[in-house]
């Protein structure tokens, strides 16, 4: 891997006195075997031998060359650039030469029809079925997807009841996202692989490929990170496995059975516009939280913090903060930094539900704080 380092320390120019380090903003050019990324806020290890620096005293500018730079990106038509940062990718396609599946061709359809039937939503507006929509996606955003998918089941951030564990995964199963021990699987390999060619859904692979375009290329997930071994924990409870095996069942009957309480209305503002809505926000996590924002700790990946993807996804905009301690059941580690998902679990511990809720020490916090010692 060849990597090149742009780098910006602060220096004192008054007194004879070197002036307070500042954390240090640098920009990475990491070179994959098939990417060539720019990202910002990324720090290099400070044993890497392979980096330029260009620091500037007053109206001085001295650059060192920087070496194994990989011009090679700027010729190839591949290569295209993320709006706003400095990102450049080589770009997945997952839409030809290549052999669909089943759950490609399904998730495809699906997501296309989900998109078609907000079509509708102007024309079917009433409050009742509006009001339904935002209770479903609290019920499957939050208490589903964000609490019980992920800081539950992928992270065992906390312990809760096991029939209070399923009714939340069944949230989970409600939004749309596949049954828990995909999700599951498919996000702690993101962990394990981030940013690098075996990520599932790394932006290295373009910004859409992050978003959505993943979801259609479940094949190139087991050809890059293998058969799912991960997820024993869930694999070994008949509840998920009957889940897995019946998935489109619970998939499809929430349609039914809104249709059948408000017609129309509920059926386009209760189903079309609570997924698209809870898929956007969980599919920016991957996105928009791996190009946009701001890195507070040394991950070693792209991942910021971005506060208007918090907002929208109940806390999980602080994705930064999650790279850096995984295990937290709190992200927004700020008392500033809004995470609603934190707020229901730390209700659920007030009350006896939740126990063995884990926390970042400061200890901890101290080891993945940037620093500007090595640059």
């Amino acid at each position: 891997m060849k990597m090149a380092l742009l780098a910006l320390p602060s220096l004192s120019l008054s007194g004879l006195h070197p002036a307070t380090p500042k954390p240090v903003k640098t920009t990475i050019i990491q070179k994959h075997q098939e990417s060539v990324i720019y990202a910002r806020n990324i720090r290099l290890p400070h044993n890497s031998l392979n980096y330029g620096v260009k620091r500037k005293v007053g109206n001085d500018t001295t650059k060192i060359p920087i070496v194994n730079r990989a011009p090679e990106y700027e010729k190839d038509q591949n290569f295209g650039k993320i709006l706003l940062p400095d990102v450049v990718v080589k770009r997945r396609n997952v839409f030809w030469s290549r052999k669909w599946n089943f759950w490609d061709v399904f998730s495809l359809g699906w997501i296309v029809s989900i998109h078609l039937l907000c079509l509708f939503a102007p024309f079917t507006f009433n409050w009742g079925a509006f009001w339904v929509a935002i209770a479903l996606c609290i019920v499957t955003g939050l208490l589903g997807i964000t609490l019980s998918y992920h800081r539950h089941l992928s992270h065992r951030s906390f312990k809760i009841p096991k029939w209070l564990e399923y009714f939340f995964a069944y949230c989970g199963v409600l939004a749309g996202q596949r049954d828990p021990i995909f999700w599951v699987s498919t996000h702690r390999y993101h962990h394990q692989f981030c940013d690098s060619e075996k990520d599932p859904h790394s932006p290295i692979g373009g910004f859409w490929f992050s978003h959505i375009c993943w979801i259609f290329d479940t094949s190139s997930i087991v050809e890059r990170c293998g058969e799912p071994d991960n997820v024993g924990d869930l694999e070994k409870q008949p509840f998920y496995k009957f889940i897995q095996s019946t998935y489109i069942i619970h998939l499809v009957a929430p349609g039914a059975l809104l249709y059948s309480l408000g017609g129309l209305p509920y059926f386009v503002w209760g189903l079309g516009v609570r997924l698209a809505f809870v898929y956007h926000i969980t599919w920016l996590v991957n996105s928009a939280c791996h190009v946009w924002g701001k890195q507070a700790w040394n991950t070693g990946d792209f991942s910021k913090n971005n506060w208007w993807v918090a907002v929208l996804s109940f806390g999980e905009g602080w994705h930064n903060n999650h790279h850096a301690f995984q295990y937290s059941a709190r992200q927004g580690l700020e008392w500033w930094q809004i995470d609603m998902t934190w707020y229901v679990i730390r209700f659920l511990e007030a009350i006896g539900l939740a126990t063995d809720v884990k926390l970042p020490t400061s200890a901890q916090k101290q080891r993945m704080a940037l620093t500007t010692e090595g640059n």
